[in-house]
C-alpha cells in the first residue's frame, strides 16, 4: 500500500497506545499525531514495524485499526533533517576507521527497534555488511550510546521449537532479563527465551476492563502472564489457573505473579494442557493461542462449570476473501467482507463447542456469540480475532 501507516484509535485510548508503541520502537517519531474529523486519533507507525515486529490492527473499530494516509504532517522536531542521532554518530564512528557512510551502509542501519528499559533490540536486517565486522568491538557501544541504552541485542525469526521462543542474541550487556510495564502491570522476562507481544495491548486492556469478581478463570496458554495478570490485577478474578508448557515462560510467570503481588490467587500448571487434571471449575476460559486454539477446545469444555457454564474467550486467525481494488477504494465493502468471515468462523466455533459439550455431559447446551474482537491483522485479509462465547446448559 502507498502512504504512511497509522493506527486509528479512539481518543480515550490514544495516550496508552502511544506510550506502548513508543516504548516498543513502533512509533514513527518523525510524524505528528493527527486528530481525524470523526474525533479519532491517528498515530503514525513505522513501515518496518508492521512487517518485522508484527504490529498490526489492535482491536476492532471501537478501539483501533490500521489505516494508510498519503502524507501525515512531519514532526517539527524532525522536519528538514536527513538523519537522526544514530546516523550522525555512526557517520563520525565510520570516519574514525577511515570509512564513509555510503548510501549502501545507510540502508543497512536499523530503522526500528524494541525498547525494554535500558535494553534495545534491533531487527535482524541491519548491520549485515562486512565493513561492520572489523569494528564490532566498538560498534555496539556507539549504537547503544546513540539509542540511550546500556544493553543491546538483535532479533531474528521466531524459533520452531514448539515454544515459539524468540531468536534473540545479546550484543552488549551482561544479562538479558528486562522489565516492561503495561497498564500498570509489571512484566519481567528473559528476551532471549520469552516473547512479549505488544500488538495484544488493546486485548489486554479489554480483559482488564472485565468484572471477574468471584470468578475462577483458566488461562490455557498463559505464557509470561499476558492475560493471566490482567485477569488478576484489574479484572479481580478470584483465582486463575495458568497453564504453560514452556519452562522459561513459567519461570517468568512466577516472577511476575510475585512482582504484582497476586501469587496467592494463581495456580500454575506446567506442561501440556491436554493432560490437565482439572475439570468443572471455570467461569471463564481464555484460549489465547494463534493461529488456532482448536486443540484446546475439548479441554476448555471440560473445565467449564457443569451446572452454570461460563464464557470462552477463543483466539483464532481468520482469513477473509481477498479484496479487490474496488474493495480497497470502498473501505466499508472490505470491512463487511471481513466481518462476514469472522461471523462465519464464530458460528462454526459455537456449533462445534455445543457439540463437544453435549458429548462431554450428555446434556444440551446453548452457545451464544457475545462479541467478536479484532486484535491484529497480519495481512489485508488475515486477522487475529477473539470470540467471546457464552456457554450455558439448557
Amino acid at each position: 500500500m502507498d502512504g504512511i501507516p497509522c493506527l486509528r484509535v479512539q481518543s480515550c485510548h490514544a495516550q496508552e497506545l502511544k506510550r506502548s508503541l513508543q516504548s516498543r520502537g513502533f512509533l514513527d517519531r518523525s510524524r505528528c499525531f493527527v486528530k481525524d474529523s470523526d474525533g479519532s486519533v491517528l498515530l503514525p507507525i513505522l513501515h518496518s514495524s508492521l512487517v518485522h515486529l508484527d504490529v498490526q490492527s489492535p482491536a476492532n473499530s471501537s478501539i483501533g485499526e490500521i489505516v494508510w494516509r498519503k502524507c501525515p504532517v512531519k514532526s517539527k522536531k524532525t522536519k528538514g533533517r536527513t538523519g537522526g542521532k544514530l546516523e550522525k554518530i555512526l557517520e563520525e564512528f565510520l570516519e574514525s576507521y577511515g570509512e564513509v557512510l555510503t548510501e549502501e551502509l545507510r540502508r543497512d542501519l536499523p530503522r526500528s527497534f524494541q525498547l525494554h528499559g535500558d535494553l534495545a533490540i534491533l531487527g535482524d536486517g541491519c548491520f549485515t555488511l562486512p565493513v561492520w565486522k572489523k569494528m564490532e568491538d566498538q560498534l555496539w557501544s556507539a549504537v547503544s550510546g546513540a539509542l540511550g541504552v546500556k544493553r543491546l541485542a538483535t532479533m531474528g525469526r521466531i524459533s520452531k521449537n514448539g515454544f515459539r521462543s524468540p531468536v534473540v542474541t545479546m550484543l552488549l550487556g551482561e544479562h538479558s532479563w528486562v522489565t516492561h510495564v503495561d497498564n500498570g502491570i509489571r512484566y519481567e522476562f528473559d528476551v532471549t527465551k520469552c516473547m512479549f507481544s505488544a500488538g495484544n495491548i488493546t486485548e489486554k486492556l479489554r480483559v482488564a476492563a472485565l468484572d471477574c469478581t468471584g470468578e475462577t478463570v483458566v488461562d490455557l496458554y498463559a505464557g509470561i502472564g499476558y492475560f493471566t495478570l490482567p485477569y488478576l490485577v484489574h479484572a479481580k478474578a478470584s483465582h486463575v489457573h495458568a497453564c504453560e508448557w514452556n519452562p522459561d515462560a513459567v519461570e517468568a510467570l512466577q516472577k511476575n505473579l510475585q512482582a504484582n503481588k497476586v501469587s496467592e490467587r494463581c495456580t500454575i500448571h506446567q506442561g501440556d494442557n491436554r493432560q490437565l487434571q482439572l475439570s468443572d471449575v471455570a467461569d471463564r476460559v481464555n484460549l489465547g493461542l494463534i493461529p488456532s486454539s482448536e486443540d484446546g477446545w475439548p479441554v476448555a469444555c471440560m473445565l467449564l462449570k457443569k451446572n452454570t457454564g461460563g464464557v470462552l474467550h477463543i483466539h483464532h486467525n481468520v482469513t477473509s476473501p481477498l479484496q479487490t481494488a474496488e474493495d480497497v477504494i470502498q473501505r466499508d465493502s472490505g470491512k463487511k467482507a471481513d466481518k462476514e468471515a469472522w461471523q462465519a468462523w464464530a458460528d462454526h466455533a459455537a456449533n462445534r463447542i455445543a457439540s463437544l459439550l453435549k458429548d462431554l455431559t450428555g446434556a444440551t447446551w446453548r452457545t451464544n456469540v457475545q462479541h467478536i474482537e479484532r486484535v491484529k491483522s497480519y495481512a489485508p485479509h488475515v486477522h487475529h480475532v477473539v470470540l467471546d462465547l457464552e456457554c450455558r446448559p439448557s
